[in-house]
């Protein structure tokens, strides 16, 4: 019984965290915005191109949050394109293809094999 809780706790909660971590990581990228000698009006308006990735991290992150299976495949479709975006590079691919395909095949994983939601009695092990 607390293998089985302790998994389905672990595969519930460890894919929000490191999606939280990983759009955390990747906003740190928009902090080149700030160099002197810049207005505030262009690194602002750079500021919001940079943190655009963020910004659809965290809409993915909701989307997950509330519908495992549709965020899943968006983090997995992400993980993907990121091959294409980073033009078939090695630290693109370790940097971004990976962990997001990681992170959306955890919510696939806890969606398929734990479909009730959280609270509801677990099954009774068979005899």
């Amino acid at each position: 019984m607390f293998k089985y809780t302790s998994m389905k706790k672990f595969l519930y909660w460890a894919p929000r965290v490191l999606s939280i971590l990983f759009v955390a990581f990747v906003s740190i990228f928009a902090l080149d915005v700030f160099e002197e000698g810049k207005s505030a009006g262009a690194i602002a308006l750079a500021l919001l191109i940079h943190l655009i990735p963020t910004i659809i991290g965290i809409v993915i992150i909701v989307i997950a949050w509330k519908r495992e299976l549709v965020g899943g495949w968006l983090f997995v479709a992400l993980g993907i394109g990121f091959i294409f975006i980073g033009n078939f590079e090695s630290g693109a691919i370790l940097l971004f293809m990976i962990p997001l395909t990681l992170i959306g095949a955890m919510f696939l994983w806890h969606h398929y094999k734990y479909s009730a939601p959280i609270g509801t009695p677990e099954p009774p092990k068979a005899v």
